[in-house]
């Protein structure tokens, strides 16, 4: 979508084109989720994140403008912003965070031609390494998860946690050995046990 396709988009919904708020939400509601399941490890905090950012996006329709970047940029700019202080609140007030079982939305998972067996193997090895994601210690999830997962550069990962890019840098570095160790332990753990 280019940048005068995401304004054409924002000027219909401004002028009450119920269809064009629908096609924003079915552009965006997967990554969007995806991104707050990654860092809820809960399909219904999930979920309700999803829906919360789409509530911001919607009363803050007036403040897009083009010439600042695409709406995916924004959008997704709005997103982290409002999941990454929830995870932080979360974080002061811990709860149980087990991961629960994402078979009641494989649908934000599928991808189109793929074989029963293949969508299964592919669910496991994402609910494996979500599992190693939780282990984390929050400071390098928190990393981890915005420049592999979301693919922010490490300056947009700087003024969006505010912290000093070498702490970025270092956090993503010592997340990503910690994962991998993680990773390793669990898959020696299914061997054993096979």
């Amino acid at each position: 979508m280019t940048v005068n396709d995401g304004a054409e988009l924002v000027r219909r919904c401004r002028a009450g084109d119920g269809a064009a708020w629908e096609e924003i939400v079915s552009l965006y509601s997967r990554r969007i989720y995806n991104l707050a399941y990654r860092f809820t490890s809960r399909t219904d905090a999930a979920e309700d994140l999803t829906q919360e950012v789409f509530v911001r996006v919607y009363r803050s329709l007036e403040q897009y403008d083009p010439k600042q970047g695409d709406l995916q940029n924004w959008l997704m700019r709005l997103a982290r912003n409002l999941v990454i202080d929830d995870y932080r609140k979360r974080q002061r007030a811990p709860q149980d965070s087990q991961g629960e079982d994402l078979e009641g939305h494989t649908y934000h998972l599928r991808a189109a031609n793929t074989s029963p067996h293949v969508e299964m193997e592919r669910r496991e090895l994402g609910e494996q390494v979500q599992a190693g994601i939780d282990k984390l210690a929050p400071d390098l999830r928190t990393c981890v998860i915005l420049r592999d997962i979301e693919e922010l550069s490490y300056q947009e990962i700087v003024d969006l946690l505010q912290i000093p890019e070498g702490t970025v840098k270092s956090r993503i570095n010592r997340g990503r050995i910690e994962l991998a160790k993680i990773l390793r332990r669990m898959r020696v753990v299914a061997m054993s046990d096979v």
